[in-house]
């Protein structure tokens, strides 16, 4: 499939199967509140579990996001790559993505290209593992359609960099918490943190 209709599908509110730097993921606009509650529909999980967002760049970021203290420098060095950050939002989330009695919203820059190039059309896009909850994630295009068949709109392949959800840290505490580890060990973080 294409980079275009998978943009069209996002426009339309549907759900879309991308490729990413970690594990195979399902992605929907983070604007439209039916598009976010399919995907938690789709994965049979709670909204307790809320969902990343994945943008092509700091400065996409930067509309979501407020950066503070040494959080921007913690991350650049990681992004683009497997490194998730939880940051203040800017502006009231979508059911579903964030923390909203925190305000906080969980971003990250993915290594991978086809994905950035969707990004760079789409804006940022809310995105999670292709799986049911619980489940081991969907690592290509063809074990998530195995997975989701036609409940998923689109499906994106594309190369995977890794197998692995990415470290996940929250950077609105001091210190820093690593609230999940992955490709980015804490020693790796540890001169940022």
């Amino acid at each position: 499939m294409t980079i275009q209709k998978a943009r069209q599908a996002i426009r339309a509110g549907l759900i879309v199967g991308v490729p990413t730097d970690t594990v195979y993921g399902l992605a929907a606009d983070p604007g439209n509140q039916a598009a976010v509650q399919s995907l938690f529909r789709l994965k049979g999980r709670g909204q307790n579990l809320p969902i990343a967002v994945l943008a092509a760049s700091i400065e996409q970021l930067d509309q979501l996001v407020a950066w503070t203290g040494t959080s921007r420098q913690i991350v650049e060095p990681h992004w683009p790559g497997p490194l998730t950050a939880v940051l203040y939002a800017r502006t009231p989330l979508v059911e579903g993505l964030g923390d909203p009695e925190r305000g906080t919203l969980a971003v990250r820059i993915p290594d991978q290209d086809l994905l950035l190039e969707l990004l760079g059309r789409t804006g940022p896009l809310a995105v999670t593992s292709a799986n049911p909850s619980g489940a081991p994630p969907a690592l290509d295009a063809t074990q998530a359609q195995a997975l989701f068949g036609k409940r998923v709109s689109v499906y994106l392949e594309g190369p995977q960099k890794g197998d692995q959800a990415s470290t996940v840290v929250d950077l609105t505490r001091l210190p820093p918490v690593v609230l999940r580890k992955g490709p980015i060990s804490p020693a790796d973080l540890a001169p940022e943190i």
